[in-house]
C-alpha cells in the first residue's frame, strides 16, 4: 500500500506532454493562441509575430507567407517595428546608422544613403568575419604567449632550484673549510700546549730535585755549625761548603696571562676579514639577484622620463674613427671635416667610410639620444667584429647582418638591416632617442621632442654585445652628431 501511495503521489506531480508545450514566464509565447498561451517555436521577422507549432504552419503552407523570414522565437520583435509609422523596418540609412521603413525614406531620411537592412547585414557580415579572424589570431598568438610564458616559469623554477642547490654546496663547502680551518688550529694549539707544559715540567722536577738537595745540603750544614770540635769542622768544612752549579736560569720570566691570547686575536681578525668579505660579496649577490629579468610583457614604455631611468652614456672610440672624423666633447660628438686627422694606424679604425664606434659594448637596457646638425646621417648600432678595412658594403652600417641602422635624410628616415631598406614614416626631428633591451632582443627609434615618437621597432636576437655607431654622410660639410648628456 505504502509503495501505490508514493507511485499515485508521483504521477499527481508528474508534467503531462501538453503542459510542457505551454509557455512560461521565460518562454515566447504564441501571439495567436487564446486562453493559454503555447510556446512559440518560430518567430517570423515579416508579420512580426511568434507562433507556436500549430500556428505557424500556414507560413509552411501558404505560398505568399513561405517568404518570410523566420528565426528562433524571440522577445523583442517590436523592436523590428517603426514607431513612427508602424511598418516592419527592412531598410538601413548608413547616414544615420540605423534601420527605418519604407516610409521613412520617403520624409525624415529622404536623399539619406539607405539600403536593404539584408544587404547592410551581409557587409556587416563579411566585417564580422574578419574581427572574428582577428580575435582567433589573437587568440592564438596569446595562447602561445601563455605557452611561453608557462615555460618561462618552469625556466625561472629549475634556474632558480638550481641555484639554491648550487649556492648550498657552495656554502657547505666553505663551513667545511672553515670547520677543517678550525679543527686544525685546535690541533695545532693542543699540540703546542702539550709541547710547552711538557717542557715546564719538566723544567718543574729538576727544580724540585735542586730543592730537595738544596734542603740536604742545609741540613748538613746546619750540622756542621753545631760541632763543637774545631778540628772536626775544619776537616769537613771543605767538602760540605762547596755547592754544585744551579741547572736553570737565575730567575724564571712568568708572562702575565699571555700564552696563547695572540692565536685568539689572529682567529678574531680572520673572522673580521670574512665578515667583510661577506657583506660586501652579500650586496653583490643580492644585486644580482634582484636583476634577474622576466620578459613579461608589461606597459609599454612610452614617456621619456621612463626611458631615463635606463641612460647610457656613450663615448666614442677614436681607435674606431674614420681619418676626417673629429671627436670632441669628450668624445661624444663627431664632426665631419675636409682636413684628415692625425690619427695613428690602428686595425679596428674605418678606412674608408666616415664612420665610428663607441668604446661601450651595450647589453641589458640601454636609452641614448643622439642630436645631429647639418646634413645626412646614419644612427647605428653594430657587432664589434664588423669589418673596418676597404670599400666594401660589408663594413658600412645596416648592409650586413652585423649591424642596425636608421638613416637620417632631410624630411624622411630609412631603416636597414642585412641590406634591406624599410621606408620609415614619422615626425622629423633633429633629436633620435635610442632604446635597446639586449636580452629581449628589442631595439627601437624614436622622434624626440616635447613628446616621443616611435619610428621603428625591430624585434630580433642578438648574440654578442653591441656598439652604438655614426656615420655622417654629407661629405665635409661640418655636419655632426653628439651623444647628449642625459639628466
Amino acid at each position: 500500500m505504502a509503495e501505490k501511495g508514493v507511485k499515485l503521489h508521483q504521477e499527481k506531480f508528474q508534467a503531462s506532454p501538453d503542459d510542457l508545450c505551454y509557455a512560461g514566464p521565460e518562454d515566447v509565447a504564441c501571439d495567436v493562441c487564446t486562453g493559454r498561451k503555447r510556446k512559440a517555436v518560430k518567430s517570423c521577422l515579416f508579420c512580426p509575430a511568434s507562433y507556436c507549432r500549430d500556428h505557424l504552419q500556414p507560413h509552411y503552407d501558404a505560398p505568399p507567407l513561405k517568404k518570410h523570414k523566420l528565426v528562433d522565437p524571440c522577445k523583442n520583435l517590436q523592436e523590428n517595428i517603426c514607431s513612427r509609422h508602424d511598418e516592419v523596418m527592412k531598410i538601413f540609412c548608413r547616414t544615420d546608422q540605423q534601420c527605418i521603413c519604407y516610409l521613412c525614406t520617403m520624409d525624415e531620411h529622404k536623399d539619406h544613403e539607405t539600403v536593404p537592412a539584408a544587404a547592410e547585414r551581409t557587409e556587416k557580415q563579411k566585417e564580422l568575419q574578419v574581427r572574428q579572424q582577428q580575435i582567433q589570431q589573437r587568440i592564438q598568438d596569446q595562447e602561445k604567449d601563455v605557452k611561453l610564458l608557462q615555460q618561462e616559469v618552469e625556466a625561472i623554477n629549475v634556474s632558480a632550484d638550481k641555484a639554491v642547490e648550487d649556492s648550498e654546496k657552495i656554502f657547505s663547502e666553505m663551513i667545511g673549510l672553515i670547520q677543517k680551518r678550525s679543527s686544525d688550529v685546535k690541533q695545532q694549539i693542543r699540540s703546542q700546549q702539550e709541547t710547552e707544559v711538557s717542557r715546564v715540567k719538566e723544567l718543574q722536577e729538576k727544580l724540585e730535585q735542586e730543592i730537595t738537595e738544596l734542603k740536604r745540603k742545609d741540613a748538613e750544614l746546619e750540622q756542621l755549625s753545631d760541632t763543637e770540635d774545631h778540628n772536626q769542622f775544619l776537616l769537613n768544612y771543605p767538602s760540605l761548603s762547596a755547592l754544585s752549579e744551579s741547572t736553570h736560569s737565575p730567575s724564571i720570566n712568568i708572562r702575565p696571562l699571555r700564552y696563547f691570547e695572540d692565536v685568539t686575536a689572529a682567529v678574531s681578525e680572520l673572522r673580521e676579514k670574512l665578515e667583510d668579505i661577506l657583506r660586501e660579496t652579500g650586496k653583490n649577490i643580492s644585486l644580482i639577484v634582484t636583476e634577474v629579468d622576466v620578459l613579461l610583457s608589461g606597459p609599454e614604455t612610452k614617456t621619456r622620463a621612463e626611458f631615463l631611468k635606463y641612460s647610457q652614456e656613450i663615448t666614442l672610440d677614436p681607435n674606431t674613427a674614420y681619418n676626417n672624423l673629429l671627436l670632441s666633447a669628450g668624445n661624444r660628438k663627431v664632426t665631419l671635416l675636409k682636413q684628415q686627422q692625425s690619427y695613428p694606424d690602428h686595425p679596428d679604425r674605418f678606412s674608408h667610410w666616415p664612420q665610428v664606434l663607441s668604446r661601450e659594448g651595450l647589453t641589458g637596457r640601454c636609452y641614448w639620444e643622439v642630436e645631429r646638425r647639418g646634413g645626412r646621417i646614419n644612427i647605428a648600432l653594430s657587432y664589434k667584429n664588423i669589418r673596418r678595412a676597404g670599400r666594401s658594403n660589408e663594413c658600412l652600417f645596416g648592409l650586413t647582418d652585423k649591424s642596425w641602422s636608421l638613416r637620417l635624410e632631410t624630411n624622411s628616415y630609412t631603416f636597414c638591416h642585412n641590406n634591406i631598406q624599410t621606408p620609415v614614416s614619422g615626425p622629423v626631428s633633429s633629436r633620435i632617442g635610442v632604446y635597446l633591451d639586449h636580452r629581449a632582443g628589442i631595439l627601437s627609434f624614436y622622434s624626440v621632442s616635447e613628446t616621443m615618437t616611435l619610428l621603428h621597432r625591430v624585434q630580433t636576437t642578438f648574440t654578442q654585445p653591441l656598439h652604438a655607431g655614426i656615420r655622417l654622410r654629407s661629405f665635409f660639410d661640418g655636419s655632426s652628431a653628439e651623444f647628449v648628456k642625459l639628466k
